[in-house]
C-alpha cells in the first residue's frame, strides 16, 4: 500500500496527514476519514484502510488540531465550569469555547484544498461523524457521499452513554499517577468502550496505547476537542441540510453513543440508509472491518453518476 505523508497549512493550524493509495489514478476516488475525540490518525487501523485501498480508493486520514502531530492549541481554554457547558449541551445549546466542530470541519475542507481534491467520499467516526455532518451541511459541493459511524446529531436530550461508560469520566487515576497505572486505566477504558464482543487481546491493547502515547501524549487537546462538541451544541441545523447519499453505521452494542442516536440520524437525513453491525461497540476491531467497509463502499458506488 503506497503511503505518502505531509503537513498541510489549514488557516491557523497545520494538519499532519497520510495519503494512502495512488493519487495519480483518476479511477481511485478519494475517501477522507475523520476520527473522534483525542483519536490520532492510526485509530483508523492500517488493515481497515488497506481494505478500502484494495477496493480501488485513495484514502486520506489525518490528525485533528490539538492531537497527534498536528498543531496544538496551547494556551486556549474555555472559561467557566465544564458542567455548565455539559448542561447546555444536553438541551442542544451552544457555549463559548476556543473552537467548535465548525472550525474542525473547515480544517477538513482546507486539507482537501491542500491536496487539490474537489470532492471526496467523507467518512466520520464518533466525533468525526459529527464533524462530517457539519462538513456535508456547510459544504455540500465537497462531499460525494457521507458515511457516519457510531455518531450522533447532538440533538437535545440525546440518549446518554451507558452507566459503565459514564463512570469512566468520574474515576480513573489522578494527574500525578504513574504511567503504568494510567496505562492499565486506558486499557480498561478501551475494553469497556469496545464492548465484550471482538475484544482484542490485552497485549494488543497495551501495544496500541503505548504506540499512540509514544507518537503523541497531549491530553489537553482531547479536553479542548470535547469542549468543541459541547460548544457547538445540536447539529440539527447542519444535519437537516445534508444532500449527499448517506449511510449511517452503528454497532448494536455501542455503550458510548447508543444505537438510537444512529437511528435518529438516519431518519432525519433524507434517503439515508441505516446499517447495524451486530455485536460492534464503540471501536473498530478487526472483525467489524469487513461489514463496515462493505456498507461504505456500497454507498460510494451508489453515489457515483
Amino acid at each position: 500500500m503506497q503511503t505518502r505523508s505531509g503537513t498541510a497549512v489549514c488557516g491557523d493550524v497545520e494538519l499532519y496527514y497520510e495519503d494512502l493509495g495512488d493519487p495519480s489514478d483518476p479511477a481511485a476516488p478519494p475517501v477522507l476519514l475523520i476520527m473522534g475525540v483525542g483519536a490520532q490518525l492510526p485509530m483508523w487501523p492500517d488493515g481497515f484502510c488497506e481494505q478500502l485501498v484494495r477496493r480501488g480508493h485513495r484514502v486520506i486520514r489525518y490528525d485533528h488540531r490539538d492531537i497527534g502531530l498536528s498543531t496544538k492549541m496551547a494556551g486556549h481554554r474555555a472559561e467557566g465550569s465544564v458542567y455548565r457547558r455539559v448542561a447546555r449541551y444536553a438541551v442542544g445549546r451552544t457555549s463559548p469555547v476556543p473552537y467548535t466542530l465548525v472550525d474542525m470541519a473547515d480544517d477538513a475542507v482546507s486539507l482537501l484544498d491542500n491536496l487539490q481534491i474537489d470532492r471526496a467520499h467523507v467518512v466520520g467516526a464518533s466525533m468525526g461523524g459529527m464533524i462530517a455532518q457539519v462538513l456535508a451541511g456547510n459544504h455540500p459541493d465537497r462531499v460525494r457521499s457521507l458515511g457516519i459511524i457510531m455518531s450522533s446529531s447532538g440533538k437535545a436530550f440525546s440518549a446518554l452513554p451507558r452507566w459503565r461508560v459514564i463512570r469512566l469520566a468520574l474515576g480513573g487515576p489522578g494527574k500525578g499517577a504513574p504511567w503504568e497505572e494510567r496505562l492499565e486505566s486506558e486499557i480498561r477504558n478501551i475494553s469497556i468502550i469496545n464492548g465484550p464482543n471482538f475484544l482484542p487481546p490485552v497485549e494488543q491493547l497495551r501495544r496500541r496505547v503505548e504506540d499512540l502515547r509514544a507518537r503523541s501524549d497531549y491530553p489537553q487537546g482531547m479536553l479542548r476537542q470535547f469542549d468543541a462538541i459541547l460548544g457547538t451544541g445540536s447539529l440539527l441545523r447542519y444535519t437537516r441540510s445534508i444532500v449527499a447519499p448517506t449511510v449511517v453505521i452503528h454497532g448494536s452494542e455501542d455503550p458510548m453513543v447508543r444505537p438510537r442516536n444512529g437511528r435518529h440520524l438516519a431518519r432525519i437525513i433524507e434517503g439515508a440508509r441505516y446499517v447495524v453491525v451486530d455485536g460492534m461497540g464503540h471501536d473498530l476491531p478487526e472483525p467489524v472491518w469487513r461489514p463496515v467497509v462493505e456498507a461504505l463502499t456500497e454507498n460510494f458506488v451508489g453515489a457515483e453518476p
